[in-house]
């Protein structure tokens, strides 16, 4: 008796095989098998949107050795991921292998470890068809987007381009905090800020106090020099007097375990991680890492998902362990339960470690870096979750000083509770925390150290970082916390949004097809009526609306307005400002412009068709070739990387992978080649040199003194 267990990676069947052991084989079917056609549409419109399902390009040798390895197995299990697309692909696999939809030949596993393997094999169940359905649905909607908007985008802006049902909403929330930035005007206004100490009594301690209106309880806005200076002068030789003193008790909760959107926002603010790599290390941890003795274990449990729900037996192994390191003071009166926001998917646990006594100093030696920093997150947040709440002592007291009120706020920590593990990161973590205070009662007299008038600008929003945009995302219903990450990466690979530092910047490119997109598409990049489709299509993988009924809702009225752009966009092409050169066509005496064709960028003139005049597009970085004192130009590999190389090439055949920079070595005089990473390493070209530092590029004066 053999049972063939079919899962999507080698890293996961490796796992899964130890648990299962003898008389099963678990092999990876390497994600999906069967797609839509990367070279055509694929989607018959006109006969209900079917799909015109192949086998991946490069995947028919995989299919093959399936189809043999369930020709002679007994029972055929299909184990891919618990979610819409592990669904999916178990469903073209059954169909791939003849299997029927309708037998129990489907197994999940929310966890990979003994448990979790031995729940979801006593559970086989049937293939969901809702989830399947909700997949397609998204799919074939996406494809016909994609593949209808796309090639309109590349005529009328720059070839290449794509549009996307949520890609193209995406960009324009990152265009509209752009455009609310290039709008605001920043305003004036003043804060008066005082140190006091206690003028009586043992405590001499310094603190501080803001001026907060007048002694009646108006708030006061001070919005120019003059109006500061009148106040200070007003307060200058007054009696500060505390009038009114409040003490009270703050409990400061734990933040709930993570979730997929979650995890995706605190691993960018806490690490630097973008979206993808957070879940290409999570795919790791909970498909299984080879622990030491223990053999290949899942750590975390399955990564996507918008639950918060906890398995009893996860928070009473956390309870054990809080017990054990800190002490029973530091375990709630009963275990903390979190509560899944309503349109949330709960078909899976929080994320969380599936052995919660294993630390993360347990399993360093194991991991990669990132793995080991991501496992340390999701535990210490986990973990932080069950533990008691942080408790402060807070006080806030007035003082006033003839016809003004200030105030000041403190808090000590009575007890540190969750916090003596993990503390949530926000954006808009304010700077100055609020010091702890002298003991103050009402009517006591203060002693004035200091007092004095700062001047302020309000500030524009801020630009978006990968953390707020998904956080922006899921509170407007964009998309889903699984695809974010492939989102932001599209958005980035088209040019699109480019980083600044940690915000992300629309390009004029983004702009300008953003532009477009609301004059021509208004529903397709309206965050309403997205997320409307996005509950539409939610509603598919609930069984309570059919799939087709769902891409009809959307498509036709696409279409139509598709149709009507083409029509009255037939002659027009909008030239982007940063495609203008300053090469002049010898021909005509036009400034070239940088186009996109087939084989990658080209200089043509904007002539066409009078003048037809195109060369080879050349990008310069800056330096000089070391060998011949040509300039260097960035040229790329067929699969994308940068190299740099000489333009007088094959006259001269200088090239290498490290940039070459303007900063000549102070050793020899030659160039400085730049080694990008997190500290930048600048060496000499000349090998026997051997000058070399670590750091940023030094300013253009500095180089040229």
């Amino acid at each position: 008796m053999s049972t063939l267990v079919i899962v999507e990676s080698p890293a996961k069947a490796k796992t899964i095989k130890k648990y299962l052991g003898n008389g099963y084989e678990v092999v990876a079917s390497m994600g999906h098998v069967r797609d839509l056609p990367q070279s055509r549409l694929g989607v018959k419109v006109s006969d209900n949107f079917k799909p015109q399902y192949t086998i991946i390009k490069g995947k028919e040798k995989l299919v093959d050795e399936l189809k043999a390895k369930a020709a002679q197995s007994d029972t055929i299990l299909l184990a891919t991921d618990p979610d819409r697309e592990g669904e999916a692909i178990s469903w073209h696999l059954a169909f791939i292998l003849n299997l029927d939809v309708k037998d129990a030949n489907r197994v999940t596993f929310n966890e990979i470890t003994k448990t979790g393997i031995t729940t979801g094999m006593e559970h086989p169940r049937t293939i969901d068809m809702d989830l399947v359905n909700a997949q397609q649905a998204r799919r074939i909607l996406d494809r016909l987007v994609g593949y209808k908007l796309s090639p309109f985008l590349s005529q009328k802006i720059r070839r290449g381009l794509s549009g996307g049902r949520v890609q193209s909403v995406a960009v324009r929330i990152i265009v509209d905090r752009e455009e609310e930035i290039k709008a605001f005007k920043p305003e004036e206004y003043w804060s008066i800020d005082g140190k006091f100490a206690p003028a009586k009594g043992t405590s001499r301690k310094q603190f501080l106090a803001s001026l907060y209106g007048t002694a009646d309880g108006q708030k006061l806005k001070i919005s120019k020099k003059e109006e500061a200076d009148k106040i200070l002068a007003d307060v200058k030789d007054a009696d500060y007097t505390v009038t009114k003193v409040k003490k009270g008790t703050r409990h400061k909760k734990p933040a709930p375990p993570f979730t997929t959107s979650t995890l995706q926002q605190e691993a960018s603010r806490r690490l630097g991680f973008t979206a993808r790599r957070t879940m290409k290390a999570a795919q790791e941890l909970y498909e299984g890492i080879e622990i030491g003795d223990m053999g290949a274990v899942g750590l975390i449990t399955y990564m996507r998902t918008d639950s918060l729900r906890l398995s009893e037996d996860a928070i009473s192994a956390a309870a054990t362990y809080i017990e054990e390191r800190w002490g029973k003071k530091y375990l709630p009166d009963t275990p903390q339960h979190y509560k899944t926001k309503a349109n949330a998917q709960d078909g899976h646990e929080a994320i969380r470690p599936t052995t919660p006594s294993l630390s993360p100093d347990q399993v360093k030696d194991s991991l990669t870096n990132d793995q080991y920093k991501l496992y340390k997150l999701i535990w210490e947040r986990f973990i932080a979750c069950q533990m008691s709440n942080c408790l402060q002592a807070t006080m806030q007291a007035e003082i006033t000083a003839g016809n003004y009120l200030f105030k000041a706020s403190g808090y000590t920590v009575t007890f540190d509770g969750f916090t003596v593990l993990y503390e949530e990161k926000n954006d808009n973590d304010d700077k100055r925390a609020d010091g702890t205070l002298p003991p103050l009662e009402k009517g006591m007299p203060l002693r004035c150290k200091e007092i004095k008038g700062t001047q302020h600008f309000t500030q524009p929003p801020a630009r978006y970082t990968e953390a707020s945009l998904i956080k922006a995302l899921e509170e407007n219903g964009i998309g889903r916390p699984s695809t974010y990450a492939t989102t932001i990466s599209t958005i980035l690979n088209r040019e699109y949004v480019v980083r600044d530092g940690k915000a992300l910047k629309p390009t004029e490119l983004g702009e300008v097809t953003t532009k477009l997109m609301k004059e021509r598409f208004p529903k397709v990049v309206n965050v309403k009526f997205t997320a409307q489709v996005e509950s539409e299509l939610d509603e598919v993988q609930n069984g309570k609306v059919k799939w087709v009924q769902a891409v009809h809702d959307f498509y036709d009225d696409f279409a139509q307005t598709l149709k009507v752009a083409k029509e009255e966009m037939k002659d027009v092409k909008i030239q982007l400002k940063e495609d203008i050169t300053d090469v002049i066509c010898e021909k005509c005496g036009r400034h070239m412009v940088i186009k996109t064709g087939r084989y990658g960028k080209f200089l043509a003139c904007p002539g066409y068709p009078e003048c037809k005049n195109i060369k080879k597009y050349v990008e310069k970085n800056g330096a000089k070739c070391p060998k011949c004192g040509g300039d260097v130009v960035i040229k790329h590999t067929k699969k994308g990387r940068i190299f740099y190389g000489c333009e007088n090439y094959p006259k001269c055949d200088f090239v290498s992978w490290d940039e070459p920079t303007k900063e000549l070595c102070p050793k020899c005089g030659k160039t400085l080649l730049k080694k990008k990473g997190k500290n930048p390493k600048f060496y000499c070209v000349t090998p026997d040199c051997g000058y070399e530092r670590i750091g940023e590029d030094k300013p253009d004066e500095e180089e040229n003194k």
